[in-house]
């Protein structure tokens, strides 16, 4: 008996291998397509078009760990599913490479688009453009009004004409002295790269005069076809040993130089006594009045080959050149005509707004500009 029962049991034996190999290999088979299928289907949703329909800025700040990340990607509405986010980029294995940063993620990036931008380090750049002519203090205002940058700034912030005016690019949080530093460094390279290259017999005997200069002509106009006529003027007068008598020499002189529309110079303002006022002083004055640009310094190192030697505001925000007197001083008059057009025009729009307003017509006349006034901020210049 027990041994027809052996014999039963070997038998049964094979059948029972083969019965638990089958179901192994459909369980294997079943487990292999599920897998499979949750595979492909995560990577359908990995490169999935995102939710944000425009494109949006993202701050990663530094130390932030996964999760918080793939959180304000959310909140962000750059991202539907931040958990997958955060599991998938675990087990890829790269989280620890996520760059701190600004950036722009575009309409409809994907969670791999996504990883990929934080891995690039591509940060938003930002433009800070320094306009020609300012001062000093200018800048310094200018950058500690700009909230994207960071920290404080040396007092003084350097010397005056010391930073070239351009447009600088830099990326949020980026340090307001690093930015500094820049404009200092750019302004050295400019110089050593225009003064070996300046005319020839040129008054100035370094790259230093040829900077105060370029600061002179730099507040005197804003139109690039009349800095090398200007630079020229003045560098006919340095070489006849007259006064340059720039009227921004005494705006920076009186301190009016951050707002020259403060009020209007006056002939005993042309007197004070000062080192920068080039109406008094023989020559240049001792430093910049400002923070020339490129154009300027050029124009100064390579000025117009002219015969002029005075300049007079023309009322249309431009400049009439003479060669001598007579012509300076007809320019003049053209000027004083200009004005007292544009005060009568002026009044007559005044006088037809008051007419509007009370019923009473006609406009009220002036008595005309006082003579103590200097009406222009660039006015003759006097020999």
């Amino acid at each position: 008996m027990r041994d027809a029962s052996e014999g039963d049991t070997r038998r049964r034996r094979p059948a029972l291998r083969r019965e638990a190999l089958t179901i192994a290999v459909l369980v294997f088979v079943v487990t292999g397509a599920a897998v499979w299928k949750a595979r492909a289907d995560l990577d359908l949703l990995w490169h999935e078009d995102g939710p944000a329909a425009a494109e949006s800025v993202v701050v990663i700040e530094p130390g932030i760990g996964l999760s918080d990340i793939a959180t304000r990607l959310a909140h962000a509405g750059v991202l539907r599913q931040p958990e997958i986010f955060s599991i998938v980029v675990r087990l890829d294995g790269r989280g620890q490479q996520i760059r701190a940063g600004e950036y722009a993620i575009p309409a409809g990036a994907s969670m791999a688009e996504l990883l990929e931008i934080l891995l690039s380090g591509q940060t938003v750049q930002h433009r800070l453009v320094v306009p020609e002519g300012l001062t000093v203090g200018a800048i310094r205002r200018l950058l500690m009004e700009n909230s994207d940058l960071s920290g404080d700034l040396p007092s003084p912030l350097a010397r005056e004409g010391t930073l070239l005016p351009e447009t600088y690019f830099y990326q949020r949080d980026d340090s307001r002295r690093d930015l500094v530093e820049r404009m200092r460094s750019s302004m050295e390279s400019a110089l050593a790269e225009l003064w070996p290259r300046r005319a020839d017999n040129l008054p100035l005997s370094s790259p230093f005069e040829a900077l105060v200069l370029a600061s002179i002509v730099e507040r005197e106009t804003g139109r690039d076809n009349e800095r090398a006529l200007v630079a020229s003027v003045f560098i006919n007068r340095l070489r006849n040993g007259a006064r340059l008598q720039s009227d921004p020499t005494v705006i920076y002189a009186l301190g009016l130089h951050d707002d020259p529309a403060s009020r209007p110079l006056t002939r005993a303002d042309l007197e004070t006594e000062h080192p920068y006022n080039t109406y008094r002083v023989q020559g240049l004055p001792p430093g910049p009045i400002a923070n020339p640009g490129r154009a300027s310094l050029e124009a100064v190192l390579n000025p117009a080959e002219t015969d002029l030697f005075y300049f007079v505001a023309d009322g249309d925000g431009g400049h009439r050149f003479a060669s001598n007197l007579a012509d300076h001083n007809d320019n003049v008059r053209k000027l004083r005509a200009r004005q007292a057009e544009d005060a009568a025009a002026a009044e007559a729009r005044e006088g037809l707004a008051e007419g509007d307003i009370e019923g009473a017509g006609g406009a009220v006349t002036g008595e005309g500009a006082v003579d103590d006034v200097i009406e222009e901020v660039e006015v003759e210049v006097i020999p």
